[in-house]
């Protein structure tokens, strides 16, 4: 069977060694890099299951990284490393794409335990995606694809907002609260600013509704959270 391929990008030689050795001892292939150029090569070289990504580097930073990467590749889960814990910095991975982060210094435990997790999501969503095409007004959704339509425009989707926009259509008419389309989109107990998930519901107005400041599909709970409405 083949191993699931783990990319570890970390400019501290000892942190990237003892990260690698654990998780090469726990039955995973390993590739590294130790800045983000580099990291941009092994990516596109090694095709990686999943990327464990410091974010202070030479070269390019995480941020930055990641940003290049979820250009063309929504799927990858991506856990950052960070030895920053303010929010701040937290929210800046989120929205970039990241799908966890993990504050330095942190144990062999919750290292393999994240990054389970992430696994498991992301077989979870490979075997329960909904593939069955998307249509409301004028905008036409395929998931196999990601290709989309609003009358004759094209737009594109990322994987999260097509999985935020599926989501909402399944409680069509039910308002969703910010803290339960978190934990069910991003995967995490997220108890800081719902910034991350007001940002990627403004993209996804951008993309989907004729006047984005006044939306009628995905509308806006004050206090609560968002519903969508097909009846319009």
């Amino acid at each position: 069977m083949k191993k699931i391929r783990i990319l570890v990008v970390e400019d501290d030689k000892a942190i990237l060694t003892g990260i690698s050795d654990l998780l090469e001892s726990e039955g995973y292939a390993v590739c590294t890099a130790i800045d983000g150029k580099e990291a941009l090569v092994k990516y596109s070289q090694e095709k990686p299951t999943l990327i464990l990504l410091d974010i202070m580097m030479p070269e390019k930073s995480g941020y930055d990284v990641c940003r290049e990467i979820r250009k063309k590749d929504t799927s990858t889960p991506i856990l950052m490393l960070t030895a920053k814990g303010q929010e701040v910095d937290k929210v800046i991975g989120l929205e970039l794409g990241a799908d966890d982060y993990i504050v330095k210094p942190f144990g062999i435990n919750e290292l393999l335990a994240r990054i389970r997790v992430q696994l498991r999501r992301m077989e979870s969503k490979t075997r329960n995606r909904n593939l069955e095409p998307i249509n409301f007004g004028d905008v036409k959704v395929d998931p196999k694809t990601f290709q989309c339509t609003k009358g004759n425009k094209k737009f594109f989707l990322s994987s999260r907002e097509l999985s935020l926009l599926q989501y909402l259509i399944q409680h069509d008419g039910e308002v969703i609260d910010r803290f339960t389309l978190l934990d069910e989109i991003w995967g995490i107990k997220y108890e800081g600013t719902t910034r991350t998930l007001d940002q990627h519901i403004a993209k996804l107005r951008q993309k989907i509704e004729d006047d984005p400041s006044n939306p009628v599909f995905i509308q806006t709970v004050h206090g609560v959270g968002y519903r969508f409405s097909s009846k319009n």
